[in-house]
């Protein structure tokens, strides 16, 4: 009965070809949106290359220090520093890894000198140490991560990625043990990963390096021991984890500020901030409103979906009107209005799933030729790509089992939403009434 239906609905989308192409267009456009936004979230929380461990995942970007100077409290916000990573972090029990990343004029203001003279080039490169390489999981195409030891002793290694290799020496291969020029210092590579995407910004970089390497890392800011420019994640095994953390963190705070309350008191907020909530989040110290996050989205989908089923169901009501006097034809040879509202619903579901068909194509396309901008336009304080970095956008990012079932349900919604309630409608007028439209 279905494979009739079909059949049917395909004859008529051929008659009213008008018709039909305004609505696929119609459910293509809403579906390409609601689409686009999937996508973007997905990518922004979902465990792709190489943050495969984002629930497992925690951030702690941000420390408030209030010190007080002659009787006056003076406020300063920044990280931690390299004695904090020792005292507090480092030690913890209730974490499977620390990594600290050391934020300086160095992460962005590098430059590559290549042997051939060509020209110095701008180079992204993130200063942590080797657990860093044990939340993230790189693919090493040769070599391994910077050791322990390269990070206490400041050995200037590193680890670059598969287009950085090629830029610089031609090949991936057999580049383990050269060496290369950052900032007129030789490096010696120990390992080369596959490039991460610029999208997943907690692990992106083109070259990673014992922060150790750069001067003076190890002191601190405005006189204060534990102020510095550190960043701190951490990795947990699950949410129970995650909690004791935070109480074992929090109890580091509450001891820290009882030995120095004369001098000064630090304050983490919430933090360590799980991936979710850092997503949602434009600072660190913001409160993160759930019921709030939920309602919005909800709120946008709502319009994606209700203003063209609206539209869309207008023109299907147009359509049953001049349908009626088959209807009614139908129903004196005995079709019940069960059996015909199934042929109406299963007609507008092709034209739904032609139309969802559509706004994939429409959606897949715009994230691939905007993915310098369509991944930062729904964040509060968007951030420009840097010049010379192609945004690198995976077949796991854009074709997501989750983004075709999203897709298929949508189709399904927007059917029901626009076809069920003009077609009950115009059903439940009497035979005769229908027969009169043939006049």
């Amino acid at each position: 009965m279905i494979k009739v239906y079909l059949k049917q609905a395909w004859m008529l989308l051929k008659q009213n070809k008008l018709f039909s192409s305004l609505y696929i267009a119609g459910t293509g456009l809403a579906i390409a949106m609601t689409v686009i936004m999937a996508v973007v979230y997905y990518v922004k929380i979902a465990p792709v290359y190489p943050e495969t461990n984002r629930m497992k995942t925690l951030y702690l970007t941000t420390a408030r220090f209030e010190k007080n100077v002659a009787g006056n409290k003076n406020v300063v916000q920044w990280a931690v520093s390299y004695k904090a990573l020792q005292d507090w972090f480092y030690s913890l029990k209730n974490v499977l890894y620390v990594s600290a990343q050391l934020q300086c004029d160095m992460r962005k203001n590098s430059y590559i000198q290549p042997d051939d003279h060509s020209g110095d080039f701008q180079v992204d490169v993130r200063l942590t140490d080797p657990a860093f390489f044990h939340i993230y999981q790189f693919h090493f195409l040769e070599g391994k991560p910077f050791t322990v030891a390269d990070l206490t002793s400041g050995i200037h290694t590193a680890v670059i990625t598969d287009g950085l290799s090629r830029r610089i020496f031609g090949t991936v291969e057999g580049v383990v043990g050269r060496r290369l020029s950052l900032n007129y210092v030789n490096y010696r590579v120990c390992g080369v990963v596959e490039e991460a995407s610029y999208l997943t910004s907690q692990s992106y970089s083109q070259l990673y390096v014992p922060y150790s390497v750069f001067p003076g890392y190890r002191e601190p800011k405005y006189d204060m021991d534990y102020l510095g420019a550190f960043s701190v994640t951490f990795m947990v095994k699950d949410d129970a984890q995650a909690d004791d953390l935070r109480k074992e963190i929090t109890e580091i705070v509450r001891k820290t500020n009882l030995m120095y309350k004369d001098e000064w008191s630090v304050e983490f907020w919430n933090q360590p901030t799980s991936h979710l909530v850092s997503v949602f989040q434009s600072s660190a110290g913001e409160e993160f409103d759930a019921g709030a996050t939920i309602r919005y989205f909800l709120l946008v989908l709502l319009v994606l979906l209700l203003v063209p089923a609206l539209n869309l169901s207008g023109m299907i009501s147009s359509r049953m009107e001049g349908r009626l006097a088959e209807m009614g034809v139908r129903k004196s040879f005995g079709a019940g209005r069960g059996s015909l509202l199934s042929q109406v619903m299963w007609e507008n579901l092709l034209l739904t799933l032609l139309g969802g068909i559509l706004g994939l194509l429409l959606a897949w396309l715009l994230l691939y030729i905007g993915r310098d901008w369509v991944f930062t336009m729904l964040d509060k304080w968007p951030d420009m790509v840097p010049e010379g970095i192609n945004v690198h956008v995976s077949g796991e990012m854009l074709f997501a089992p989750l983004v075709f079932v999203l897709t298929l349900v949508l189709c399904i919604l927007l059917n029901m939403l626009s076809a069920l309630i003009p077609a009950w409608y115009s059903l439940r007028k009497p035979i005769v009434h229908s027969l009169s439209e043939k006049q």
